[in-house]
C-alpha cells in the first residue's frame, strides 16, 4: 500500500467531525471465527455473500469531506488491492443538515443509465474542488450529464419519473434500518457492518482479505 494514501486516509477518518463519528463494536469476530478485522454482524440482515466476490456497500454523503476523501483514497485502495474481486457501490445516506437531495437523485438516475461511478466522481469533485455545492440547476446539470456521456434530454426525464427520489429514499432507509451514524460507513456482503474506529485501511482491507481467504479454503 502506498504509505501516503494510508496517512491521509487513516488520519481523515479517525477526524470527529460535524457528521457525528461514533465508536462502533469493536470486534464481532467471535460470531464470525473465519474472518480476521473489527466489525459488527448484523444478525437480522441476510449475507449476499458470492464466493470469490465481496460486495461493499459505501453509505456516504456527496456533502461530506471524508466522504470526498474515500473517494479519491479509500476506493481506488480497495481496487487497487483486490480488483475485480470487489464490487463497490455508494448508497446516498445524507449527515450533512440544509442540502438538497439533488446529487443524490443525479448519481441514482446516473447508474440506472449505467454511469453511476462517473457521476459520482463528477458530483464529489464539483461540490469540494469547485465548491459548488447549492442546487445543481437545469444548466449546470447538463454540463455534468454531459461530462460523463448521458444524454441530457434522457436523463431529464429521468430524474422527472422520480424512480432516483426513490431508491435515494430506499438506500437511505436501509441505513437507518443498520444504524449507519456517521460516513462513510460500509456494509459487507449485506450485514458486515463497518464504520466509526473501525474505519480504518488496514481493517477493511484485513477483513476483505479474510472472506476472500475463507472462500479458497472451501
Amino acid at each position: 500500500m502506498n504509505g501516503r494514501m494510508m496517512s491521509i486516509w487513516m488520519c481523515m477518518l479517525m477526524v470527529v467531525g460535524a457528521i457525528g463519528f461514533v465508536t462502533a463494536p469493536l470486534s464481532a469476530a467471535a460470531a464470525k471465527p473465519d474472518l480476521k478485522g473489527k466489525f459488527e454482524i448484523l444478525k437480522d440482515e441476510p449475507s449476499t455473500h458470492q464466493p470469490g466476490k465481496v460486495k461493499v456497500m459505501e453509505f456516504a454523503d456527496f456533502y461530506c469531506p471524508h466522504c470526498h476523501h474515500f473517494e479519491e483514497t479509500g476506493v481506488p485502495l480497495l481496487l487497487k488491492e483486490f480488483g475485480n474481486k470487489v464490487e463497490v457501490t455508494m448508497v446516498g445516506f445524507p449527515v450533512i443538515q440544509g442540502k438538497l437531495p439533488t446529487p443524490f437523485d443525479m448519481y441514482e438516475q446516473a447508474r440506472l443509465m449505467g454511469k453511476g461511478d462517473q457521476m459520482k466522481s463528477v458530483l464529489f469533485r464539483v461540490i469540494h474542488k469547485e465548491k459548488l455545492d447549492g442546487v445543481l440547476d437545469r444548466s449546470i446539470r447538463a454540463m455534468l450529464i454531459r461530462e460523463v456521456g448521458l444524454d441530457v434530454n434522457t436523463f431529464e426525464m429521468g430524474m422527472e419519473s422520480g424512480k432516483p427520489a426513490k431508491l435515494f429514499e430506499e438506500g437511505r432507509k436501509l441505513g437507518e434500518r443498520i444504524k449507519v451514524s456517521s460516513t462513510p460507513s460500509l456494509l459487507l456482503d449485506g450485514n458486515i457492518k463497518v464504520d466509526g474506529v473501525n474505519m480504518t485501511p488496514e481493517n477493511v482491507v484485513t477483513i476483505i482479505r479474510s472472506i476472500l481467504e475463507a472462500d479458497a479454503k472451501k
